[in-house]
């Protein structure tokens, strides 16, 4: 197998176990050659904290771009998180447009909102433009509410499989026939993630935990990029993510105090070895 190259854009919360901190290493360790641009810097992320600081990276993409691209830098594929305004997403089009390989992959995760709710700094108007990347990815990776957000649909915690077949139907119709929706939960002590290629369906499910960790989304992110870079199909790579994910959580409820992420770092190896299968 060729050896990868991935760039990924997303901020730096220097605390708090997400965005960068996670996606790095994980990408990293699934063997793939990690490239960032960080969006903004942020001194913790901003669930649980009070108080943080933030500056927005914007201004320095451009010149960014055009230094790849005049070192004819490219990338197998990009991988968007958490972006710190709007004005970015016209420069990751543009970074996009400038970067990508021949048959490269742009996977978006519109890290926005959860529960029900958007995130702080976040507005409709960062959802909408939000929209507008995810029309131009081959995947996106939305949870519920993120979904919601995109498509205008009112968020429930309680529904039936219409409800989330309409809902997987409207993020199509953005524009991205590929769409990984994770939190998708049809029985009660279960969840898992729906995976939609055009007209195809896979779910997998798993026990839902009773902890909940921030920072999750980043992991299962970054491990179903890292996976389907490697060669695994979205399917398996919804999986294989999903499965890490779930071991992250078990154990950092055995942790004291960890309140803040979960503890990605010490199970690793399963997702190496799960690659490697």
């Amino acid at each position: 197998m060729a050896y990868k190259r991935i760039l990924t854009i997303q901020d730096i919360s220097c605390v708090g176990q997400c965005s960068l901190t996670v996606a790095l290493p994980i990408l990293s360790a699934c063997g793939v050659e990690t490239a960032i641009l960080p969006s903004a810097v942020l001194s913790t992320h901003t669930a649980g904290f009070t108080g943080f600081t933030f500056r927005d990276l914007a201004d320095d993409m451009p010149s960014i771009r055009d230094h790849w691209k005049k070192e004819n830098i490219q990338f197998s594929a990009i991988y968007t998180g958490y972006l710190g305004s709007i004005s970015q997403v016209d420069y990751v089009l543009s970074i996009r447009e400038a970067t990508l390989a021949d048959g490269g992959l742009l996977i978006v995760d519109p890290a926005m909102a959860d529960n029900g709710k958007l995130y702080p700094i976040f507005d409709m108007t960062y959802a909408k433009e939000m929209g507008r990347l995810c029309a131009a990815a081959d995947y996106i990776l939305p949870n519920i509410t993120e979904a919601c957000f995109l498509t205008g649909m009112e968020y429930r915690e309680q529904y039936e499989e219409s409800y989330i077949e309409e809902l997987i139907g409207k993020l199509q119709a953005l524009g991205c026939k590929n769409v990984v929706l994770t939190g998708v939960s049809y029985r009660e002590g279960f969840t898992g993630v729906l995976v939609a290629e055009g007209e195809k369906r896979s779910y997998y499910e798993h026990t839902k935990l009773s902890n909940s960790c921030h920072g999750t989304g980043d992991i299962y992110a970054s491990a179903f990029v890292g996976s389907l870079v490697r060669g695994k199909t979205a399917p398996e790579a919804a999986k294989i993510a999903a499965d890490y994910t779930v071991s992250c959580i078990r154990y950092t409820a055995n942790l004291e105090n960890h309140w803040y992420g979960a503890a990605f770092e010490p199970v690793l190896g399963e997702l190496i070895a799960a690659i490697k299968n």
